[in-house]
């Protein structure tokens, strides 16, 4: 870490007046134009891929991604350059946000599907997913977890730059595999190259059981990860260290 780097340092410029602006302004909702909705929605739009990752939920949102840009990122910009950089970082970006939907469309059509089977037409799913209400004798085939899990899904934006930093993570493992890291949580250093996996097996194992904590897009950060990982891993490969 130590002095930020010029590229990082205007990703957080832009990510910060994008986090105040529409506090500032009202009437401008830039959540509803820039966060990552379920393609079904009529909100969604095809730049959202690449505008989820400039918004945040809350303060401790955009803080922790921010530290995570400066102290993974930093050191990466100077070893890469600012273009090579900013190519990595965008592309994870993407990447997380491309696969985090991949996975929603698995699991939201495996309810529709199950609801279309119990004799449900699209006129009646798509009433579920407008008003959220349904005929309690669903509930004999389809559990009241999953069809809020259906609802919550085609609802619910993804924001955050998460997916990015978590590629930015990946690729500071494969660089700097010895160096100490700690969280506020658990104090004690452990090396790059055993604690950066184990926060990726801790988001798959969220993601994929009921123990989720908080609305948190784990498939988002473990896209991010894998973009990061096949991107950083083929450029240490071929020692493709800078590109200005």
């Amino acid at each position: 870490m130590g002095r930020i780097t010029e590229a990082v340092k205007h990703l957080v410029i832009i990510n910060v007046i994008l986090f105040i602006a529409p506090q500032l302004i009202q009437g401008v909702d830039l959540q509803s134009m820039f966060a990552l909705y379920f393609p079904e929605n009529e909100k969604f739009g095809i730049w959202q891929f690449a505008t989820h990752m400039f918004m945040h939920g809350g303060f401790s949102h955009i803080l922790f991604n921010m530290y995570g840009l400066w102290a993974f990122g930093t050191p990466l910009e100077q070893m890469w350059g600012r273009n090579k950089f900013l190519f990595f970082y965008l592309s994870a970006g993407l990447g997380a946000g491309v696969i985090y939907t991949m996975v929603n469309y698995y699991q939201f059509n495996g309810i529709y599907d199950q609801l279309v089977n119990i004799g449900l037409s699209s006129t009646d799913i798509q009433n579920i997913l407008n008003t959220g209400s349904y005929n309690n004798q669903i509930l004999e085939t389809v559990s009241e977890a999953k069809l809020n899990e259906f609802y919550a899904t085609y609802h619910t934006p993804a924001v955050g730059a998460s997916g990015a930093i978590y590629g930015i993570l990946v690729a500071f493992g494969l660089s700097f595999p010895n160096a100490k890291l700690a969280l506020i949580f658990l104090p004690v250093p452990i090396s790059a190259k055993y604690f950066i996996p184990a926060i990726i097996l801790g988001d798959l194992f969220f993601g994929m059981t009921k123990y989720s904590i908080g609305n948190v897009a784990h498939f988002a950060h473990v896209g991010g990860a894998l973009i990061g990982f096949l991107i950083a891993w083929y450029w240490k490969q071929n020692q493709f260290k800078r590109w200005n």
